[in-house]
């Protein structure tokens, strides 16, 4: 009798045990779900702040006057809102020579990104997708490439295009910048990961030549990719200094880099020039911030532009 009266008592009275034993596991997890969410939009701060207050301080010295640039604080605003008369300075300064050097990054970047993400392209399709003697060697290479520093190459690359005419012309800086072993690096492995055999399989039964093949369909799924190498290779060769430093004499062809660092080293024998080198370097990062707006629209769509549907 006692243990039929005990017996429902006991199973009663260990049910919400047994509940509270299950819900501390997920109690837990929260818990430390929780905090993992904490400590990586920490991370995320410092490294946005990282990149951030860099280009807060340009903004606010441009804003200044040299006489502002040393007596006020350098993330506040000075006692005279000068960027508008900073800028007509950069502009007019001996006769526009701003303009020419902004001008000439544009050719270097722009031209250079396109070419060197094209190049880029073909050729990691062509690794990925087409199976050949020596492929796995010539990714070898390219893995190579990758591991060399720029600097390292720009002596030997002087005496070689000193030999062949083209040191001080637009070509000592432009064909360097076609070359991107990164890029087809990553296009060679985007490409072997996202374009289905099955549909290059289908256009050649179609009739479409290779060159189509890869223009309609592997050029679309690889958009991400290309995205991202052209963004590397933009920022890349517009903020390049030692090449054009060590190709080029004439200033009428200097890119933004050698030209605003021309004016830097003015500043011990005319102190005006430092309003000129912070408005300068201000204009500068403007065609990167626009780029990186625009073009990530096409970076995200192209994740699912270039998918293959099943």
């Amino acid at each position: 009798m006692t243990d039929a009266l005990t017996r429902p008592v006991t199973a009663e009275a260990a049910r919400p045990r047994s509940a509270r034993e299950a819900a501390r596991p997920a109690r837990s997890h929260l818990a430390a779900s929780r905090r993992s969410t904490i400590i990586v939009t920490a991370v995320l701060v410092v490294v946005a702040l990282y990149f951030l207050v860099p280009v807060y301080w340009v903004v606010v010295a441009a804003t200044k006057t040299t006489e502002d640039l040393f007596a006020t604080s350098g993330f506040w605003f000075g006692s005279t809102f000068n960027l508008f008369e900073n800028l007509r300075l950069v502009f007019t300064y001996d006769d526009g020579a701003f303009v020419r050097w902004f001008l000439n990054s544009l050719l270097y970047s722009g031209i250079g990104g396109v070419l060197a993400t094209y190049f880029a392209a073909a050729g990691g399709y062509a690794l990925a997708k087409y199976d050949f003697r020596g492929r796995e060697l010539v990714f070898g290479f390219v893995l190579g490439g990758v591991l060399v520093p720029a600097t390292a190459t720009a002596l030997p690359l002087f005496l070689l295009f000193s030999q062949m005419g083209l040191t001080n012309t637009y070509w000592s800086v432009l064909i360097p910048s076609l070359v991107s072993p990164f890029g087809l690096f990553l296009c060679r492995i985007y490409a072997q990961a996202s374009i289905d055999s099955s549909m290059l399989e289908s256009g050649r039964i179609d009739g479409a030549s290779e060159l189509r093949i890869f223009h309609s369909i592997a050029l679309r799924t690889m958009m991400p990719a290309l995205v991202t190498v052209f963004l590397f290779q933009l920022v890349g060769i517009w903020n390049n200094y030692f090449l054009p430093l060590v190709m080029l004499a004439d200033d009428q062809l200097y890119p933004i880099t050698l030209g605003i660092n021309n004016w830097r080293a003015q500043v011990d024998r005319l102190p005006e020039f430092y309003q000129l080198t912070t408005g300068g370097v201000l204009v500068s990062i403007i065609p990167l911030a626009i780029a990186m707006i625009v073009l990530q629209r096409f970076w995200r769509g192209g994740l699912t532009d270039g998918a293959v549907k099943g």
